[in-house]
């Protein structure tokens, strides 16, 4: 009997569709929170907001908006394709 090996959504692993990734940061730079769809990839966020940035930008994410959601607090909306 074959056995199957169960896959995990991984970085570097093929996957198909739009994901997007929600980025709420403070002004200065510490990560509030951050919102993804339910299979986008990522890798762990940093309480550094331009690293954890930085991270989602070198796995293929494009900023698609950045708003500021209060007079402290900044949204970036990042797309994958």
């Amino acid at each position: 009997m074959k056995r199957m090996r169960q896959v995990q959504p991984m970085i570097g692993q093929a996957w198909t569709g739009r994901h997007v990734v929600l980025l709420h940061c403070s002004t200065n730079n510490q990560l509030i929170h951050l919102y993804k769809s339910y299979h986008a990839p990522i890798e762990p966020p940093r309480e550094n907001c331009a690293e954890t940035l930085s991270q989602l930008l070198s796995i293929g994410y494009r900023i698609h908006a950045i708003t500021a959601i209060s007079h402290n607090q900044i949204q970036y909306f990042l797309v994958l394709e």
